[in-house]
């Protein structure tokens, strides 16, 4: 029995915001509409290479985040592309207003790039652990939600979505992870899920980081004889509704995965389809309803349940949930 983890070889650690950073540089090289805006975090967004090359379409707005989804929003009206850069708190909840109003509701073509999202930021705490801005972007009308699971599908989304014509929120994080996404085996296209590993017990469809605790739990499984499909839902919205419904209606069971509260993610989303198609059982591995706290990305993964062990027992829950149904 082939291994799983063999299928998708790493030989490196690296944090998506330097895949965001690098397509950044590249569209500067490719697509002179393309401009850049950060609130005074343009090294914690790696725009500073950008910032280097492209001093004229580089905006340093200072810590003005609201004034510069304003200013975002306007240059779209010249027919320019910016791409703003902060954190994921700032990105979202300190924004929300202007995002809304300014941005969403006329279909403006900014691309809301967020680093340093969910858990996994780490020891700066819950104060700029936010984990509520997938459902806050999910719910404006006109908007896409992307969070890529690796550097190299964080890269590939980055140059996808300047192509794309219409508002974007691009999340993204600080810890180093494993490069795992082989573009040439798993193209990023946008609104388009990419079936990673094919199984026929148990679905697991996850997003961003939790991708990799995925195909870790998956291999688990397998020596356990319980053969997960593992899904890279990398755009909750447009999510891949067809890519959900044909994996569960052959596993006839789901777990969702990600590094987000449990309310108004990813989980939340796949249950909406599965109830209006295709009830079926479905666990939860999400951050149960509450804020994080101070700690390494490993250790706040593991006390909030969105680790390897708690993602192995979810799939076990949701295949007993199926056969005693």
């Amino acid at each position: 029995m082939s291994s799983i983890l063999n299928q998708f070889p790493f030989t490196e650690k690296k944090d998506t915001r330097s895949g965001f950073g690098a397509a950044l540089t590249k569209l500067g090289e490719t697509n002179p509409k393309v401009v850049a805006l950060t609130a005074d975090l343009a090294g914690s967004l790696k725009m500073n290479e950008f910032a280097k090359q492209f001093p004229d379409r580089f905006y340093q707005i200072g810590i003005a985040e609201a004034n510069m989804m304003g200013i975002a929003a306007g240059m779209t009206i010249g027919g320019l592309i910016p791409f703003t850069g902060t954190f994921a708190n700032f990105s979202t909840g300190r924004v929300y207003d202007q995002i809304r109003q300014s941005i969403a509701y006329s279909q403006k073509n900014v691309k809301i790039c967020a680093s340093h999202a969910g858990l996994t930021l780490g020891e700066d705490g819950a104060t700029h652990q936010i984990l509520e801005d997938i459902g806050m972007m999910r719910m404006l009308p006109n908007m896409t939600v992307i969070c890529p699971a690796d550097y190299n599908e964080t890269y590939a989304a980055t140059l996808a979505i300047a192509e794309h014509d219409g508002p974007v929120y691009l999340r993204f994080g600080r810890p180093s992870w494993p490069v795992f996404m082989d573009q040439t085996r798993f193209p990023f296209v946008l609104g388009k899920a990419n079936v990673l590993v094919e199984g026929s017990d148990v679905t697991m469809i996850a997003t961003g980081h939790m991708v990799w605790k995925a195909i870790e739990a998956a291999e688990i499984l397998r020596e356990r004889g319980v053969h997960a499909e593992v899904i890279n839902i990398h755009t909750i919205k447009p999510l891949d509704e067809e890519a959900v419904l044909a994996s569960v209606q052959k596993t006839g069971c789901v777990v969702t995965a990600e590094e987000h509260n449990m309310f108004g993610g990813l989980g939340e989303a796949v249950a909406r389809v599965l109830s209006l198609n295709y009830p079926a059982p479905q666990e939860f591995i999400a951050v149960n309803d509450t804020f994080g706290e101070s700690g390494t990305p490993t250790e706040l993964l593991t006390k909030y349940g969105l680790d390897t062990p708690q993602m192995v027992a979810a799939a076990e829950t949701a295949v007993r949930r199926k056969t005693t149904k």
